[in-house]
């Protein structure tokens, strides 16, 4: 990623310009000429040198490290958003947002029960399925009586041979290698902390199948790609998935579409019919 000074320079200038001294606790003073902060003011506040700020705002200066960015973005007291712009001019990827963990918001349950058309289920980045709509439920089976330490994707599949028999024998190991790649992506991301470390050892320690994958250290987040489920009412179903970031870092929103002008329209359509009081699914 590509340090832009120019444009790093212009916009810590114009932040530093369009904050007051007292939103930060400053005194105006009589003899102030701008209304913003001084450069060393804000070196103050963010514990660097004025002439490191100087340097900075006239596209001269060495590559901020992300201390400094950190520092800099508290003290001019930048947004979300703005402090992720910060980061990406100065060459850097901007922290992981916040995470919701398994708390899902009104809006993001409303858009599940909206979707009526569409298999929807909403989970977190290491796979543990949070919510499902109605017609999801109906294709891949109710998830109520399982408990909640099992609701995830990656264990279930690696642990309960029932869950395959919902997908073509002959692409089990693309699934497989798929699903560790994308838990692998997702315990980087965060730094392998104590949730994502606990997940990979409790599988390393019951799948045996799971723990040769992991040794291949392959990596791939998971987005997009053609999907086929077998259904016992209606038989193999094609989908085209989808993987959405929701608001949360967190959290993903899964959506199924059949691919425009596939017989999966009209399979979809009579799963919506059938529901899932009556679909005969027991639990994937």
């Amino acid at each position: 990623m590509k340090m832009d000074r120019v444009k790093l320079a212009d916009f810590l200038r114009r932040s530093r310009e369009r904050l007051r001294p007292h939103e930060v606790g400053l005194a105006a003073g009589p003899r102030r000429r701008t209304p913003g902060l001084r450069r060393e003011e804000l070196a103050q506040l963010a514990g660097v040198s004025a002439d490191y700020v100087m340097r900075l705002e006239q596209a001269r200066s060495s590559q901020p490290s992300v201390q400094l960015l950190s520092a800099l973005a508290r003290a001019l007291r930048l947004t979300e958003d703005e402090r992720d712009h910060l980061y990406l001019l100065a060459g850097h990827r901007p922290p992981e947002g916040a995470r919701a963990g398994n708390h899902v918001r009104p809006g993001l349950l409303y858009l599940l029960d909206r979707l009526g058309d569409t298999p929807a289920q909403l989970l977190t980045d290491l796979g543990d399925l949070l919510a499902q709509n109605a017609l999801a439920e109906t294709l891949f089976g109710c998830v109520c009586r399982i408990e909640e330490r099992d609701r995830n994707i990656v264990w279930r599949w690696f642990t309960d041979p029932f869950v395959r028999q919902a997908y073509p024998a002959e692409e089990h190991d693309r699934h497989s290698r798929l699903r560790v790649a994308d838990l692998r992506a997702a315990a980087t991301r965060r730094d392998y902390d104590q949730p994502s470390s606990a997940l990979i050892d409790r599988l390393g320690a019951a799948s045996e199948e799971f723990a040769d994958l992991w040794q291949r250290h392959e990596v791939a987040v998971r987005r997009e790609s053609r999907l086929r489920v077998i259904h016992p009412s209606v038989g193999l179903i094609e989908f085209d998935f989808e993987m959405l970031q929701t608001q949360a870092a967190d959290q993903r929103l899964r959506l199924f579409t059949p691919p425009p002008g596939s017989k999966s329209i009209e399979a979809l359509e009579l799963l919506r019919v059938i529901g899932p009081e009556t679909a005969h699914r027991s639990h994937r």
